[in-house]
């Protein structure tokens, strides 16, 4: 995620579990673990529209979701078996919101996809953090990023015979919602929770939240065997491999250069669009994409970095 903390990055989350697991990781630079993530989460993006074909949308969330929350539960288990006795209610409270706009961003954004192509859902979704970042700067100048932004959007969705679903325009937009909503739950988790606890109890109610949804619109189909390992995968490549590598890159690298480079991810969406799902964009198209990518750079850029936190 970009323009603000990664999805883990709840806190101390920047040493997650499974420390010893990612030294392996020290020697790559922090730009390549970055570019790592971001095609391993747009491939799986690419997957997941691939599934569609056989499986409806809030079914491929669910079973993203749900690989999310075994991982992150197994990995934080002995945290997670005292979590309700050892925190309040506002805490708990706070951290089930968490799950909430996880599971509504993601169920937004394959909705989106299933109607318009992955880099347009994509580079409009990244409305969400630009929105937070340019608010949190409240610097006048930024309101050039705005312009830049809302002009790149705006080719994007009135792209003459070519027009875009506006169903698919309008659930990227709530999935930019829910992103922004993300970004501040995040933090507020990650004063509440220590390490990747609150992110697991977040993904476990954002699976149960979306359960029953994804269970009424592919009934059975769920129990495909081969249907469950296409969604292991797209799990894995969307939450779990992307998350680890841009904890171990935010230990490296300031947080502002680490939203610099996530505003790269319209433009890898795009080709991977191109690449696996053969989503020819016009040239249009490409321009707008461009726009909103130099806007969340520009905001990004602006931003100062938090002071480190010292070694534990």
């Amino acid at each position: 995620m970009a323009l603000a903390e990664a999805p883990g990055s709840l806190g101390g989350a920047s040493r997650a579990p499974g420390r010893a697991r990612m030294l392996s990781l020290g020697s790559v630079p922090p730009p390549a673990l970055i570019l790592l993530g971001i095609i391993s989460l747009q491939v799986g993006a690419g997957m997941a529209k691939h599934l569609f074909d056989r499986l409806p949308p809030s079914a491929v969330v669910t079973i993203r979701l749900l690989t999310s929350a075994i991982v992150l539960g197994f990995l934080a288990r002995k945290a997670m078996r005292t979590i309700l006795r050892d925190h309040s209610r506002s805490s708990l409270a706070i951290a089930a919101c968490f799950g909430l706009a996880l599971a509504l961003m993601n169920f937004s954004i394959y909705q989106s996809f299933a109607r318009i192509p992955l880099g347009v859902a994509v580079t409009i979704e990244f409305l969400g953090p630009l929105t937070v970042a340019i608010v949190a700067s409240r610097r006048p100048r930024d309101a050039l990023w705005v312009v830049l932004a809302g002009a790149g959007v705006v080719m994007l969705a009135r792209g003459g015979a070519d027009d875009l679903d506006p169903v698919g325009i309008a659930f990227a937009l709530l999935a930019g919602a829910c992103w922004a909503a993300y970004i501040l739950l995040t933090a507020a988790t990650g004063q509440r929770f220590p390490g990747s606890t609150g992110l697991a109890f977040a993904s476990v109610i954002g699976s149960i939240a979306i359960l029953p949804l994804g269970v009424a619109s592919a009934g059975s189909a769920l129990l495909d065997p081969k249907l469950l390992l296409i969604g292991l995968g797209v799990g894995l490549l969307s939450s779990v491999i992307p998350y680890s590598l841009e904890l171990e890159a935010l230990r490296r690298m300031p947080a502002r250069v680490f939203g610099i480079l996530m505003s790269l991810e319209p433009a890898v969406a795009a080709l991977v669009g191109v690449a696996l799902l053969g989503e020819i964009l016009t040239g249009r198209q490409w321009v707008a994409i461009c726009c909103v990518i130099v806007a969340c750079a520009g905001a990004t850029r602006s931003q100062k970095d938090p002071p480190e936190a010292p070694e534990a």
